[in-house]
């Protein structure tokens, strides 16, 4: 993955924990700064720090797009769009080369 890639992403706080959804044009220092708690809001007040889905495009237009759209979903909704892809609800950070995250 590149430094700089449109992204919309879902990050939980554990399996099947509280979802948040956003965008960013620099995914790994995204879920980086939700791993350290660096601003104060939803992600740092309910733990979630677990990259668990995420889909690039190549502008910011259609992620903001996607962004929203999802923003709106049912919960039900965002949960079988996770597991489509990721039923375990995995860390996918890993795979992007930040370390593991600690319990």
């Amino acid at each position: 993955m590149r430094d700089r890639e449109p992204c919309v992403y879902m990050m939980a706080s554990g399996y099947r924990g509280t979802i948040y959804t956003g965008a960013t044009s620099g995914l790994i220092g995204r879920v980086q700064q939700h791993r350290d708690g660096t601003f104060e809001g939803f992600t740092k007040k309910y733990g979630v720090n677990r990259l668990v889905w995420y889909e690039t495009a190549d502008t910011m237009e259609p992620v903001i797009a996607t962004e929203r759209k999802l923003k709106k979903w049912r919960r039900e909704w965002k949960v079988a769009l996770i597991e489509e892809k990721n039923p375990h609800w995995v860390d996918l950070a890993t795979g992007l080369g930040l370390p593991p995250l600690e319990n």
